[in-house]
């Protein structure tokens, strides 16, 4: 390839081609017109000459006798000289030559191709290399008494050319300056749009990029401005979960959620968005080409988080229990604070009746939880949480309708996250304010059903889709706080299992089905 020449040198070729193919379509043309053009005036020329010869009185006389056959080259020769033709020829009917410019063709046959001359009328067209009249010499009896043939040269295709009508010409001069200025042009264009690269270069680029995209870690989605994917490595296809024939297909085909589509299209703006895909926490970027939104599309590249989302889950999990720990142990400060100093008071018999009442109100809700719930993880985060909620005034309630049998590993994992995380989307709502948390467990039908309720504001009706659906919020991240993504989770968790979770005001309401769907 890199011996064919530049690129501008190869189309300036390509282009030349072109604009001499024009050119010979033109000549062409040009030489079928004149071609045309000299058949038709030529042809009443001559047409006319041999009309003249024919009616001329002594040629007349002299075919009538053969004796005055010797009269007849005179007359042809000053017809030929006076009119311009190439040649006058007269012949007998029989075809025989008497008089020609050529003294080999006298006495010899006259060529008449398809002339209707013998039947007594005239003819016009082409003979051999000349174009020729015939007309016919009629006796005082009516008969035919000789021929008469006017003949003219035909131009060659070049000749053609050259004596074309001046429009002919002019479109020729203009088609030749047009064509190679214009491919000139091109030439220039072409190569200042493509940077000055030449094509080898190019083929080298894109080679280049194609092994920079399948050999980075993060996932790369090109889209143009209809939102359709034009480029996708290796990595984004196992992040998104597409299919081999992703590319060129607009992105609402592969089922994405609201959030993806808002970022994969622009409509939610800002670095590093979190996205839910398929049990994957994806960390999105977007970057317009050629500026703006007005550009000729965007790039989208993406990170997986969901291993660094468990860990974190790990690490608030363990925050959860020295938070926990830490609540059970102010609490037991608190309490033994109080029988020391009703020792020191000597109030022995309040001592008594204070640790009964501590030890009752303690073994109670354990008891109530442990009743309700026979789940051991469920009942130990029920336990934990209700610490968390007595240091910060909140009183965490289990509805008397509560029954959860024995469930499976997966599910009791499941259960522990949605519960834990709605619990604490309910303190969120109620902290510092004195309210109260209820929740209710119900296992029926091979579903488990959760229902917490707070006293807190609730969530605003038009809000009631968006607290699931957007997840972790700017506002959220710059606030250090994780309430949108712990919701986003638990509604990934309920959906992974084939259920489903909403909001209506203060009520949270989650399904998990026992058995996956």
């Amino acid at each position: 390839m890199a011996g064919r020449g530049s690129l501008a040198r190869q189309l300036l070729g390509w282009q030349v081609v072109v604009v001499v193919t024009l050119l010979g379509a033109v000549a062409v043309f040009s030489a079928i017109q004149a071609r045309s053009a000299f058949q038709t005036t030529e042809g009443r020329r001559m047409l006319s000459v041999a009309e003249d010869v024919a009616a001329t009185p002594g040629v007349r006389a002299a075919l009538a006798d053969p004796l005055r056959y010797h009269q007849l080259p005179p007359f042809a020769e000053s017809a030929r000289s006076l009119s311009g033709a190439d040649g006058v020829l007269i012949a007998l009917p029989a075809l025989r030559v008497l008089t020609s410019p050529d003294p080999a063709q006298v006495g010899g046959p006259l060529p008449i191709g398809d002339s209707t001359v013998q039947s007594g009328r005239s003819w016009v067209g082409e003979v051999g290399p000349y174009l020729v009249a015939h007309v016919p010499v009629i006796g005082d009896d009516g008969t035919v008494i000789g021929i008469v043939a006017a003949e003219a040269d035909r131009p060659s295709f070049v000749a053609g050319v050259v004596h074309s009508p001046g429009e002919a010409l002019l479109i020729l001069g203009v088609a030749t300056v047009l064509g190679v200025g214009g491919s000139l042009l091109v030439a220039r264009r072409v190569k200042r749009q493509t940077l000055g690269l030449e094509p080898t270069e190019i083929a080298g680029l894109v080679e280049h990029r194609e092994a920079m995209l399948h050999g980075i870690k993060e996932g790369v989605v090109g889209l143009d401005q209809q939102g359709r994917v034009t480029l996708v490595n290796d990595h984004a296809r196992a992040l998104l979960s597409l299919p081999d024939d992703a590319v060129g297909r607009p992105v609402t085909d592969f089922e994405f959620n609201d959030r993806a589509l808002d970022v994969l299209s622009g409509r939610a703006e800002g670095a590093d968005q979190i996205v839910l895909r398929r049990g994957r926490v994806l960390i999105m970027n977007r970057m317009p080409i050629g500026g703006g939104d007005g550009g000729v599309g965007s790039v989208v590249t993406l990170r997986d988080r969901t291993e660094i989302v468990a860990l974190r889950h790990e690490l608030d999990a363990n925050r959860a229990t020295t938070d926990t720990l830490r609540a059970q142990a102010h609490e037991f400060s608190n309490r033994l604070h109080t029988i020391a100093g009703l020792i020191e008071l000597g109030e022995y018999d309040e001592v008594r009746r204070y640790v009964d009442r501590v030890s009752h109100t303690r073994s109670a809700w354990q008891s109530e939880v442990g009743s309700h719930v026979a789940d051991p993880a469920v009942a130990a985060l029920l336990v934990a949480k209700s610490s968390l909620a007595a240091e910060q005034a909140v009183g965490l309630r289990l509805a008397p309708s509560s029954r959860l049998g024995p469930v499976d590993e997966h599910l009791s994992a499941d259960l522990v996250t949605v519960l834990g995380n709605l619990v604490d989307n309910a303190l969120d709502s109620v902290r510092g304010g004195g309210g109260w948390i209820e929740v209710a467990l119900t296992h029926d039908d091979g579903v488990v059903l959760v229902v917490v309720r707070d006293s807190g504001p609730g969530v605003a009706p038009d809000l009631a889709s968006e607290v699931f659906r957007h997840g972790f919020t700017t506002k959220a991240a710059e606030e250090g706080g994780q309430r949108g993504l712990g919701l986003a989770l638990t509604r990934q968790t309920c959906l992974s299992r084939g259920g489903t979770i909403e909001v209506d005001g203060a009520v949270f309401t989650a399904r998990l089905p026992e058995v996956p769907a």
